[in-house]
């Protein structure tokens, strides 16, 4: 069995994704500690041009605005009742954007974390995660996604839910995790442990890989952690626009467009095939990504030396593969896969 984004990328190769939510949303007016998944019904024209920023900058595949649409998150905004419908209008918004794009576009379904921490260590137990995000699976299916697209993951029980809940849904999925503790997750899970997951869940994603995390170094180091392990499942590579600064009461990325582009390409020659930008990422950064895909032939997997050139240093000494890192690290609050 294929899936749409599956049959594209065989088409061509590699995928651009997306940029940011968040920041863009930000740039839009939302403001900090507001769901944007509200937006959704509140302001539809203003997450329709969220969208099309990506598609027109030469995206293949974008996400919907659905990331914090579970009900375990939408809670802290006494909006649980609405989970199904937020998620399902943020994919109808997509549809009509995909639809009219003049060219292929793959509309993913964006999934976040719950929020809380699962058994045994937190109180969430396995099935009420997959209760959870089933309600979120079929609110995207309902809307018309390609496929599901499950992001900023760190615990391993929370993926192993995911996916239980996505075959439920019937639905094609892709899962990526956070890498940001020392090459680990915060919950402790390195690239090599990811792909032995992906490798034994029963329901295989359509691809995985890495979003968000620390820098775009940092990213890429994981990137290869997951092309040595060998796995014929389809690797992504979703970065920040470089380093978040604070400046003026916001927060600011310091990549440049030519840096994501530099990035994108090193993404390509690292094993990905599917490459995006995070937190930062914004249209004219996804337009330098695609004119760097569309015009650099690929190349040798570049060394760590060559990345951190590049790209910047990387935020610690270890990839999480050695033992070095932190085993199972204590988990902080929310933070926005996608800002």
């Amino acid at each position: 069995m294929t899936d749409p984004m599956t049959d594209l990328l065989a088409q061509k190769g590699v995928l651009l994704a997306d940029g940011a939510t968040g920041t863009n949303l930000f740039n839009m007016g939302l403001m900090s500690g507001d769901a944007p998944e509200m937006w959704n019904t509140e302001h539809p024209e203003k997450i329709i041009a969220l969208y099309k920023g990506a598609v027109d900058a030469g995206s293949d595949l974008f996400l919907t605005n659905s990331f914090g649409g579970n009900a375990s998150r939408l809670k802290l905004h006494n909006a649980q009742r609405r989970a199904h419908e937020l998620s399902r209008v943020a994919a109808e918004l997509a549809r009509e954007v995909a639809d009219t794009a003049g060219r292929k576009v793959i509309v993913a379904g964006s999934v976040g974390p719950t929020g809380e921490i699962m058994e045994p260590v937190g109180g969430l137990s396995h099935a009420n995660a997959v209760e959870i995000f089933h309600e979120t699976a079929d609110g995207l299916k309902a809307g018309g996604a390609d496929i599901l697209w499950l992001e900023t993951i760190s615990a391993p029980e929370e993926y192993r839910a995911a996916a239980e809940a996505f075959a439920l849904a019937g639905m094609p999925w892709v899962g990526t995790m956070s890498f940001d503790t020392a090459g680990r997750t915060m919950m402790g899970m390195t690239s090599a442990g990811m792909v032995d997951m992906v490798e034994e869940v029963e329901n295989t994603p359509a691809a995985f890989g890495a979003n968000c995390g620390t820098g775009a170094s940092d990213l890429l180091r994981t990137v290869l952690g997951f092309a040595a392990k060998g796995s014929t499942v389809p690797i992504v590579a979703k970065g920040n626009a470089g380093i978040p600064k604070y400046h003026d009461g916001h927060i600011h990325y310091n990549g440049t467009p030519e840096l994501m582009g530099t990035y994108a390409i090193m993404a390509r020659n690292c094993g990905a095939t599917i490459i995006g930008g995070c937190c930062g990422t914004m249209p004219a950064h996804l337009e330098k990504m695609r004119e760097a895909l569309d015009t650099t032939p690929k190349g040798a997997a570049p060394d760590l030396e060559e990345i951190s050139a590049a790209l910047g240093a990387f935020s610690s000494t270890s990839d999480g593969t050695d033992g070095a890192g932190p085993t199972r690290g204590p988990r902080r609050g929310r933070r926005r896969a996608d800002s």
